[in-house]
């Protein structure tokens, strides 16, 4: 397993941001790290595949995203370490809390699910089919309309549009390989067995893993617990503070090691 490019800020205790579908850590944006920088110890990897990690032709999966994930704070030697993932990140999550337990001390799914749905699987055939027919910068156009609300995305549109230019980058090949590895994800059966806190966040406007998708997590996860923001999927975009300060009450609440 080759590894992967990370960057570190901040002091205290670990927190590793894991971003979405495109795989670039800094999509997160600074103002989202520099938040979690200011009293945690926030680790900002690339997704195997995207960014400044190794650009493999084929073998991506969630279990293998899970695996360099879990490498990266052992090299670091700082874990366990609260996990923060943003829908294919909350995937990753996901496994990383049944499989890397060692590594694992709470995590939050912003935006995620635990299973394709008909919708889910319809949804991203239609992109997988822009990014493969029209190209990368046709689908992040388009993909835009899935992951902003509506309301962000007119009054906040420049923003848009930066994220727009930086996913219009993406290598179509390696993108519609991870579209095929998201649409096989599914733990829905083992997620019973996560052992550690978990909190469960979601726009109330996500069209892309809409609501319901969010409470099937709490429902599988022994204690879960659901916290639904104003916005849409690209939540911590959208309402930044917001987002912080509900999972820095969570973890507030856990219990010291």
């Amino acid at each position: 397993m080759q590894s992967i490019h990370f960057e570190s800020y901040g002091d205290g205790d670990p927190v590793m941001l894991i971003t979405g579908l495109g795989g670039v850590g800094r999509a997160w944006g600074q103002p989202v790290i520099d938040r979690f920088a200011s009293k945690y110890f926030t680790v900002v990897p690339d997704h195997p595949g995207t960014g400044q990690s190794p650009h493999s032709p084929d073998g991506y999966t969630i279990d293998n995203h899970a695996a360099a994930m879990a490498a990266v704070l052992r090299q670091l030697g700082v874990g366990p370490a609260h996990l923060v993932g943003s829908s294919t990140g909350g995937a990753v999550a996901q496994v990383m809390a049944l499989d890397h337990p060692d590594v694992t001390r709470s995590i939050v799914l912003a935006d995620s699910w635990a299973k394709p749905d008909e919708y889910f699987r319809h949804q991203f055939a239609v992109r997988r089919r822009t990014l493969t027919e029209l190209g990368p910068m046709a689908y992040a156009e388009a993909s835009a309309l899935f992951l902003f609300g509506p309301e962000h995305f007119q009054d906040h549109f420049s923003e848009v549009q930066d994220w727009i230019d930086l996913a219009g980058q993406a290598d179509a090949g390696i993108g519609a390989q991870r579209i095929d590895m998201i649409l096989a994800f599914d733990e829905s059966q083992r997620l019973h067995d996560i052992r550690v806190p978990a909190l469960v966040v979601v726009g109330d406007a996500d069209i892309c893993t809409p609501v319901p998708m969010s409470e099937e997590l709490v429902r599988l996860i022994p204690g879960a617990t659901l916290a639904v923001l104003n916005g849409g999927h690209l939540i911590y975009k959208e309402r930044p503070e917001a987002f912080f300060e509900v999972i820095d009450g969570f973890l507030a609440g856990l219990p010291a090691l």
